[in-house]
């Protein structure tokens, strides 16, 4: 494991290795609030550490973003935000397939596909879920879906930047969890590669 990865979180991770340091999560989580009374991630689509569905991905028409669900975080929570990152990134920065907030800081679930109430940029610089097209030629790369309770609502306006939303997280954690799933190309799938351009 990496040595930049807390002991708390590489517990939590699949094969923990040096992108899972440079995940959000990494940097505005502690020990105190990874998992905090309980503050769980899940979704019905897929299990911890298990492969996405075509679905889900650039390989398929009408991908969607997969449904995922939370219990209830801590007292006091105000607001959710959900981060998905790709821990397998080519190069210095992870790609952002999905920043949403507005969610209330209370159980809840995203449905298949659903359009959630604030959504920024990706990596693309699309307000919506990047759909997973790691190269053809790589392993499956990890794609780590992070939920976080804040204290206090954000104030961001739809499309803001992932710059910009993690920025306004900072201090305002209380509970935090990570649910990885999975993805690796079939030979044959011939949609872009998320790796082909390269994202600011």
């Amino acid at each position: 494991m990496s040595a930049d990865i807390p002991a708390w979180l590489g517990g939590a991770l699949i094969n923990p290795h040096a992108g899972h340091a440079k995940l959000a999560i990494a940097r505005f989580a502690d020990e105190k609030s990874f998992g905090r009374g309980g503050f769980k991630l899940s979704s019905p689509a897929f299990g911890n550490g298990e492969g996405l569905d075509p679905c889900f991905t650039a390989d398929e028409e009408d991908a969607v973003a997969p449904p995922l669900e939370w219990n209830a975080p801590p007292p006091g929570s105000q607001e959710i935000v959900i981060l998905v990152e790709d821990a397998d990134t080519h190069g210095d920065v992870l790609t952002c397939h999905w920043s949403v907030w507005g969610l209330p800081g209370q159980k809840g679930m995203l449905l298949e596909g659903e359009v959630p109430p604030r959504v920024g940029k990706n990596s693309q610089k699309n307000s919506e879920w990047l759909l997973p097209a790691p190269p053809h030629e790589d392993d499956a790369h990890q794609y780590i879906f992070q939920i976080f309770a804040l204290d206090l609502p954000l104030t961001l306006m739809p499309g803001a930047s992932f710059a910009d939303v993690t920025a306004s997280m900072e201090g305002h954690v209380v509970a935090a969890s990570v649910l990885t799933g999975t993805y690796k190309r079939e030979e044959g799938d011939d949609e872009w590669d998320e790796d082909d351009e390269s994202f600011d």
